[in-house]
């Protein structure tokens, strides 16, 4: 499950990154929402399903409090989520 958790965050963190610099900037400076729209589902779900894969795991992997609160934060820091997996290999150590 951890190897899947990975993936979900650099997928997450892809679509944060896509949403924030090309479909926000779009909108605001071309006054096209279009691309807000087509970005902000995927990375909804992708956001819900990273926050649901952390709680698992840190009840499946028993992460304390602090490792815990590291990917979330990461989860909300643009190209954070690109270091969870960095992160959780420093932390298995």
């Amino acid at each position: 499950m951890i190897n899947f958790f990975r993936l979900v965050s650099l997928l997450e963190g892809v679509s944060y990154i896509l949403l924030l610099f090309i479909a926000v900037p779009i909108k605001y400076m071309q006054g096209n929402p279009e691309y807000v729209k087509m970005l902000g589902m995927p990375h909804g779900v992708l956001f819900v399903a990273y926050i649901a894969l952390a709680i698992l795991l840190k009840m499946e992997l028993k992460w304390s409090n602090k490792t815990f609160g590291i990917v979330c934060l990461l989860s909300i820091l643009p190209f954070g989520t690109f270091f969870v997996g960095k992160f959780l290999k420093k932390e298995e150590v």
